[in-house]
């Protein structure tokens, strides 16, 4: 029940850490970027919405821990898409750990819960590695940073 409540915090966490990373590509008109956060700040709390439901499910009381205050400043792009993309890899390795506490108490009825958001976190997770991917292949140069913008904002 503790990982659980954690990771409605992690879940909850990168909600408002994304937001700010949107408003931070906003403040800097890159746009797609800052879309591309938005989203994920959404869908970020959509997930932290369906561990709610699920505890409530389960005869269980919500508990809201507090939340951390957001990072706002930046070395720079790859700085920020880094720190995004490790934030991810967190989530997957919390998810991980649910899992596997689910699998050996034998509680099918996580595991079953857990199955597509491993799947929908396996994905983001290589998103965000693409992103990174092509975020240090550009060496933040303009030209290449305004092309990732503008694909992000086609999605």
């Amino acid at each position: 029940l503790e990982n659980l409540y954690h990771h409605l915090t992690m879940e909850r966490n990168a909600s408002v850490q994304y937001y700010a990373i949107s408003l931070w590509f906003q403040e800097r008109d890159l746009n797609g970027f800052s879309s591309f956060f938005l989203s994920e700040s959404k869908d970020e709390m959509s997930h932290a919405y369906n561990f709610s439901d699920y505890l409530i499910a389960r005869g269980q009381r919500v508990e809201l821990h507090q939340l951390d205050q957001p990072r706002q400043s930046w070395e720079g792009i790859n700085d920020v898409i880094s720190y995004a993309f490790n934030m991810e890899t967190d989530l997957t390795s919390s998810l991980h750990q649910l899992y596997s506490l689910a699998d050996r108490s034998l509680d099918s009825r996580t595991s079953v819960f857990l199955d597509p958001i491993m799947e929908t976190q396996i994905k983001s997770e290589d998103e965000f590695a693409h992103i990174l991917g092509q975020v240090k292949f550009s060496s933040e140069q303009p030209s290449a940073i305004l092309i990732i913008d503008n694909e992000l904002r086609k999605k």
